[in-house]
């Protein structure tokens, strides 16, 4: 198939010009058609879009500037070249302000023409394929895109829409593999900002002798290996975002330089003098505890208050397993897609024994695990309980109750709940020598609470003292 010939308007009163130009960018490939007055233009504009408009600046009746102005109001992506001649040069550069792609300077060398066509032609498609990319993250990053259902993460949905148009900094605090990133993007993707840049550093994955020079930029000579003038990340994302991950790790001698770029958007490159000013809007992120590095002194408490203008706080995924099936359902979804593979189920107890373990990887846990079983499975259709890992299927026989046969007598209900607790309770204890905490941790219990159940079902006098 071939490909489709881009189409061009020539516009010029000069006849014997304008006939060649036609000629030229004929045997150039281009589909080509003219006109010798604006007006003549606008008649055929009404009719076709056309990929580039070549017009004289100087036209009978309405300016060349004129015409643009009437062909980019309707067709933005039109690309424009002004034809000038001796003595109105500064109108061209002016028509380039007002969306002019470039000009050529009568008499050109007419070889100059399909060149610069081309040249045009190439960046609005890479503009184009930018903007379709852009599309495509902001598509993909969108609140719909987040799953969740429960409260918690309900409130999370309305708070983010709420923040993204702001310029406002946000502090997204969460355990790691919470989502803690994609928040920052659907904040930016979702805001004024989406058609700039995003930039991530993560402050925790950086050497420390280094972390200055990523963030802020160094001049040529600034340190052995400066080699040359290097842009930071701050400079990067000047009118867009920075996300800056595992804000926790910082260094203090750097913490001061950061402060100083939320206070005034300003900073010096390593190893210069020149002070630039940015505008960037920060979002930040920890899996640590802020409030309690403050208290030791590993953070900066002015520092703290100025990131933590709008925070954001992830809750874990075994605060909201009400999530899990759908994203599972998600997860093998998007695997099965990547990898060309049958959609696969999954059985119900694999679902209730993911649903019954902690997760202490959070949702990153989740979805390498997921990916594991897709992958283990082959080309069987369902993933099985013998697909989990040991430590999820022990924790699933670990929950499940026990099978109990009722006599034909009846049971006492009370005597067999109290004596099935009593059992888990030793046991616990026995497993932990003693020590309450780590045995309510066991049973998912509060410490307060298990010593309750230890005094009301008469273990007390039996059990060692604990932590």
């Amino acid at each position: 198939m071939e490909p489709t010939k881009e189409h061009i308007l020539v516009v010029d009163d000069e006849e014997d010009l304008r006939q060649i130009i036609v000629e030229l960018l004929t045997l150039e490939g281009f589909v080509v058609e003219s006109a010798a007055t604006a007006e003549q233009a606008v008649e055929k504009l009404a009719k076709t879009a056309y990929d580039v408009l070549v017009t004289d600046l100087m036209l009978p009746g309405r300016s060349g500037v004129e015409l643009m102005e009437d062909t980019l109001a309707r067709s933005p992506e039109t690309i424009v070249i002004m034809m000038t001649g001796y003595g109105t040069i500064e109108t061209a550069v002016e028509a380039m302000k007002k969306g002019a792609y470039d000009y050529l300077n009568k008499p050109f060398k007419l070889i100059e023409l399909p060149i610069m066509i081309r040249k045009g032609l190439k960046e609005s498609r890479l503009r184009g394929e930018n903007q379709y990319l852009r599309n495509q993250l902001r598509d993909k990053y969108s609140f719909n895109n987040i799953i969740g259902t429960g409260p918690a993460m309900h409130r999370i949905f309305e708070l983010v829409e709420t923040i993204a148009g702001l310029t406002s900094t946000v502090l997204i605090q969460g355990e790691t593999g919470t989502g803690k990133e994609l928040i920052a993007k659907a904040i930016h993707f979702n805001s004024p900002r989406r058609d700039q840049k995003l930039v991530s550093i993560n402050c925790g994955a950086i050497p420390e002798n280094l972390l200055e020079s990523e963030l802020f930029g160094h001049t040529k000579g600034a340190f052995t290996g400066a080699v040359q003038t290097r842009i930071g990340r701050f400079e990067q994302a000047n009118a867009g975002t920075i996300f800056l991950d595992e804000i926790g790790n910082m260094p203090l001698s750097l913490q001061v330089k950061l402060l100083r770029v939320l206070q005034e958007r300003e900073f010096e490159r390593v190893g210069g003098s020149s002070t630039i000013k940015v505008d960037v809007r920060i979002i930040a992120a920890t899996s640590a505890n802020l409030e309690r590095m403050v208290s030791e002194g590993s953070f900066r408490e002015d520092l703290y208050y100025r990131l933590n203008v709008i925070p954001v706080n992830l809750p874990p995924l075994r605060e909201r397993r009400e999530d899990i099936p759908l994203l599972v359902q998600s997860f093998v979804s998007q695997l099965c897609e990547r990898h060309k593979l049958d959609l696969k189920s999954v059985s119900p107890q694999v679902m209730k024994a993911l649903m019954a373990f902690d997760w202490p990887g959070n949702v990153r846990q989740l979805e390498n695990l997921v990916e594991r079983m897709v992958a283990l499975t082959g080309n069987r259709l369902a993933i099985t309980p013998a697909d989990l890992p040991d430590q999820i299927q022990n924790k699933a026989q670990l929950n499940a109750a026990p099978f109990i046969e009722i006599p034909e007598e009846g049971i006492n209900f009370q005597d067999v709940v109290t004596d099935m607790e009593r059992e888990l309770i030793m046991q616990s204890l026995r497993r932990t020598n003693g020590n309450k905490k780590l045995a309510a941790k066991l049973l998912s219990l509060k410490r307060t609470t298990l010593i309750e159940k230890i005094k009301r079902i008469g273990l007390a006098e039996n059990v060692p003292s604990s932590v």
